[in-house]
């Protein structure tokens, strides 16, 4: 890390104990324009930081360390197309799949924008025939049930947001997704579907992931032994570059659909591999959601500093990590839909971030990679925010919230938004002890009973929160804020001089489960190299099998 950089965190550091001094509610008694000072806009979405613990000094230093670590460089070399993925010598260009006016996007001297479109066009026109029933079954039925077969990045992207966007997708064909190795999924997804009208989409870019392909073949025996081995070709689709895989499979060149090298995994749900997500609410919507990532990536590159949200996401999750100590991150979308919002950031935020060296390869000096977590609101209240309001580890949250429901009744959406606003200003004002055991006695518990009970009622506040409302949750607005997330990860990464766009730590594990694998079901094999836990697990593990 740059002396620079190291500087301008001393200098966030040296304003620490101040800005942990100042009990936050104050600062909003003291300044009725905090609201005003410390929240920004992109139209009809609004962020507001101002239950953050940041003051206008810290905001200053903030700014500066982004400066200082040349974070709107790295953004330009990134939309530029230049190699910011060294270690896999790549660049990281998700965000031209989601730009619709088809502007050059120069990659190694060549301009790709004319395959991008041409590998869309193809992928809507498929979805559109899907839906409607002009691709079917073997036996000519249309297809009533899609089944996405992948992991991670193709599974996590496109299952996400088919559930967010349910209110715009047809009754009668419905989504499923499978990606655990374990068979409880596939089994329970396919137990009651009809056969006839089944159509998988196999979504792997090399198409040889382990519990991808174990489920793929298990699917295909599934459906041929159903409707027969020739069906195969009818009911299978594929995203993937290893055409000649896709071939041996049994999938017809017609029924693939690409995307390139320098698209990441977590970042390719506005490619192919959103074919899921396309078929369930239909090309126009599937570009809507296109265009609400694009419209971010032009706020994230034009918007000056102190107004632009994706940087100030990153700034701030960087102070909460770095200089306050936080070392988790919560998301709460109150919203039911968006359920798999808090699960598909875990993987962008921490299969980026979650990195241990600089890109020069020495060790990182400063922590990286808040753990995320969270749910829904308001399932979240009666599970876990005891601890996000009187725990003693302090978890910073990322509250989100629609001004108008979607297909939802508008009492209910006012409590739920009522209960948004509600647990925001709760960690942030707390009560103190003395609150507590006034507001006892006006209850009409004695004096003695008020002052027992005052510091188990005792809320410490000045817990950190930041806020997403937005007009309603549209394939646009969803794009957006799946790109808001994305580049706030980049600005984390940027500052912290880390590469997200590589996860080599998903590697070991994944090597030593193929060199386990045959040891695992064959009770004959040695297991004399294994460590002493691992053979004695594999040996109880034959006893219980058995």
């Amino acid at each position: 890390m740059k002396q620079s950089v190291s500087e301008a965190f001393a200098a966030l550091r040296s304003g620490r104990d101040a800005a942990l001094a100042q009990p936050l509610s104050a600062a909003f008694d003291a300044d009725p324009q905090r609201f005003a000072n410390f929240h920004a806009t992109l139209d009809d979405l609004l962020y507001d930081y101002s239950k953050q613990r940041v003051f206008a000094d810290t905001m200053t230093h903030l700014l500066a360390l982004a400066a200082w670590a040349d974070v709107e460089a790295k953004r330009d070399a990134m939309f530029a197309g230049a190699v910011v993925n060294p270690t896999e010598r790549r660049a990281a260009l998700h965000t031209a799949l989601r730009d619709l006016d088809g502007a050059p996007v120069m990659v190694e001297g060549r301009d790709v924008a004319p395959e991008i479109a041409a590998e869309r066009a193809r992928m809507l026109e498929f979805a559109a025939d899907v839906r409607e029933g002009r691709i079917r079954g073997a036996l000519g039925q249309p297809f009533t049930d899609v089944v996405n077969i992948g992991i991670g990045g193709s599974d996590l992207g496109p299952a996400m947001a088919t559930r967010a966007l349910s209110p715009f997708g047809q009754p009668q064909l419905r989504s499923h997704f499978v990606s655990n190795v374990d068979g409880a999924d596939l089994y329970d997804t396919l137990r009651g579907l009809d056969a006839t009208r089944t159509l998988f989409i196999v979504s792997s870019k090399t198409f040889t992931t382990q519990e991808t392909m174990t489920n793929a073949r298990s699917a295909r025996a599934w459906l041929a032994a159903a409707v027969g081995e020739a069906a195969v070709g009818d009911h299978f689709a594929a995203v993937s570059t290893n055409i000649e895989k896709v071939r041996e499979f049994g999938i017809d060149g017609d029924a693939v659909f690409g995307f390139w090298d320098w698209v990441g995994g977590r970042y390719s749900v506005w490619s192919s591999i959103g074919l899921p997500l396309a078929i369930a609410i239909g090309p126009s919507h599937f570009e809507d959601f296109l265009r609400g990532g694009h419209e971010v990536d032009a706020h994230f590159c034009a918007a000056p500093a102190r107004q632009n949200i994706p940087m100030l996401m990153g700034l701030l999750s960087v102070w909460n990590r770095n200089v306050l100590g936080y070392a988790t991150q919560a998301v709460i979308p109150y919203d039911q839909r968006l359920g798999r919002f808090p699960a598909y950031l875990q993987q962008l935020q921490m299969e980026s971030n979650g990195k241990g060296v600089e890109i020069d390869g020495s060790a990182v000096t400063e922590a990286t990679g808040p753990v995320v977590w969270g749910e829904p609101g308001t399932n979240g209240q009666h599970a876990f925010f005891q601890l996000l309001h009187q725990g003693t580890e302090i978890a910073p949250v990322d509250f989100l919230v629609a001004a108008r429901p979607t297909n939802a009744d508008k009492a209910h959406h006012e409590l739920l938004v009522a209960n948004c606003l509600a647990q925001g200003e709760a960690l942030m004002r707390g009560r103190t002890a003395d609150e507590a055991k006034a507001m006892l006695i006006a209850q009409g518990v004695v004096e003695a009973e008020a002052a027992r009970l005052a510091p188990h009622k005792r809320f410490s506040g000045g817990r950190p929160s930041s806020t997403l409302l937005y007009r309603e949750l549209t394939p646009r607005m969803l794009g957006r804020l799946i790109a808001l997330y994305e580049h706030k990860v980049f600005v984390e990464a940027a500052i912290w001089d880390i590469n997200p766009f590589d996860q080599w730590g998903v590697e070991l594990g994944k090597e030593l489960a193929s060199r386990l694998a045959p040891v695992v079901s064959d009770p004959a094999a040695s297991t004399e190299k294994l460590d002493c836990s691992t053979a004695g697990l594999v040996a109880e593990y034959r006893k219980l099998s058995a």
